[in-house]
């Protein structure tokens, strides 16, 4: 198990194969790092560092460091979850203007909080302060850069005590230099701890070394919150306090275990199936029928993600990581469920998965079920096993045309190889091609191509 403090989970590729982790406490560092953007805002708009280094080193410097009011300046907020939130009530009673962007939340509910709502493009310009608290997502990254500074109030001022990467350092450091910007205080940075202090050094940037959530207080706060996190899930109840919660929860589920498998083993076969192409970027589809199936739509197009995805990164994938690192290997997911319709493949029973992949100019449709407790797939473009077809140890794929009988060359081939064929299945036949699979104990190199079929893919569940 992985506990990490606040929603803070750091390294997106860490492997969890395991089911409990990582582990979040999204309320256990709210209060500190609040706290702790609300005193950079502070020091920053009084040189409070600057000055107090100064006087340490014996000047009595008081003209250099004029300061402003935080009176009648308006503080903008990208990012009103917990954390957000916190820091507009405390900077409310300094007598600031706040003013936020969420997608998440609706304008009516901001406005109770006293925050106005803005677009990112209407939130730039109003700007005195602004202050981050969004994870770094790939449309969060470098979210503040040159474009930004260009469209801000001349001298605007930055706080990032969320996630280092979301302000552009390089555009940081230019516009400090510029004017553009008047000051930063930074917590995070892109690298930590940093090797080049070109930023931190900058007269105009205060700079912490990743303290937002380090007190006594929030730390005391995540260790009882984990705690409570194992004991929940050690007793079956629901893991409200985790990332991606319904995943987990729900992995952790023997009536749910047969299903995330099978979602798994269509996405893997789906990418085998699709390389290689002209393009990397691949376009999933997953549609879900019948009402059981349907209920699955929080974690199952996860689990087909975890299948795709298998082999094609340094580090463990898993439920949690799945989503962000599809989107960075230019993958695209949709999930539809439908309670109510059955799937095209009659044979695959009331409740199935369809998992259509398009790569490139190439696209593949796969329909499967878990009834039986097992992965099984029951159609293939077109193409039906009846009877399904179980995924499991080594397959090859073939395709051939509907009038051509490879079946024996087939057989052939693979025992000249000395491969120990369990079985060797086929399914009925469209006007265009059918699908003959061969299960072997381990994976066989075949040296020269069969006639009458071509081999789409060999795969090792």
């Amino acid at each position: 198990m992985v506990g990490s403090r606040g929603q803070c989970i750091g390294d997106k590729n860490q492997p969890s194969d395991h089911v409990g982790g990582p582990w979040s406490t999204p309320g256990g560092n709210t209060l500190s790092a609040a706290e702790h953007t609300c005193a950079m805002v502070c020091a920053l708009s009084r040189f409070l560092p600057q000055a107090c280094a100064a006087l340490k080193e014996g000047r009595w410097d008081r003209k250099t460091y004029l300061g402003s009011e935080l009176h009648g300046k308006t503080l903008a907020i990208v990012g009103l979850g917990r954390i957000g939130r916190e820091v507009a009530k405390r900077m409310q009673a300094f007598g600031m203007t706040t003013i936020g962007y969420d997608p998440m939340i609706p304008a009516d509910v901001t406005a109770g909080w006293g925050v106005e709502s803005l677009s990112l493009e209407e939130l730039w310009p109003r700007a005195d302060y602004i202050t981050v608290h969004t994870p770094l997502l790939p449309h969060t990254k470098n979210l503040i850069g040159e474009k930004v500074f260009s469209v801000c109030k001349p001298g605007v001022r930055v706080v990032n005590v969320a996630r280092g990467g979301i302000v552009d350092e390089a555009a940081l450091l230019k516009a400090l230099d510029s004017g553009l910007c008047g000051g930063a205080a930074l917590d995070v940075f892109v690298e930590e701890p940093p090797t080049d202090l070109t930023l931190c050094k900058h007269p105009k940037v205060i700079c912490t070394p990743h303290l937002g959530a380090n007190t006594v207080e929030a730390q005391r706060r995540v260790a009882l919150e984990i705690a409570q996190q194992i004991v929940d899930m050690s007793k079956g109840r629901p893991l409200t306090g985790i990332v991606n919660a319904p995943a987990l929860t729900n992995a952790s589920s023997e009536v749910f275990k047969p299903w995330i498998e099978m979602a798994q083993a269509l996405g893997y076969l789906a990418n085998h199936l699709s390389m290689p192409a002209d393009t990397p970027a691949l376009t999933i589809t997953l549609d879900l029928y019948g009402s059981e199936a349907s209920k699955m739509d929080a974690f199952l197009g996860s689990a087909v993600l975890v299948g795709l995805l298998k082999g094609m990164t340094q580090n463990g994938i898993n439920l949690v990581n799945a989503p962000l690192l599809a989107q960075e290997q230019g993958v695209t997911l949709s999930v539809n469920s439908h309670p109510n319709d059955f799937p095209s493949v009659a044979a695959a029973g009331p409740d199935a998965l369809q998992v259509k992949v398009t790569r490139g100019l190439n696209t593949h449709v796969l329909i499967g079920n878990a009834a039986s407790g097992q992965a099984t797939l029951y159609g293939l473009d077109g193409c039906v096993w009846d009877s399904g077809l179980t995924l499991g140890r080594n397959m090859l794929f073939f395709s051939a045309l509907p009038t051509a009988s490879p079946l024996a060359a087939i057989a052939t081939q693979l025992l000249a190889e000395r491969a120990a064929v369990t079985s060797l299945l086929s399914s009925a036949p469209t006007k265009k091609e059918v699908w003959h699979v061969a299960r072997t104990e381990e994976a066989v190199t075949l040296p020269c191509g069969i006639p009458g079929t071509r081999l789409m893919a060999q795969v090792t569940f």
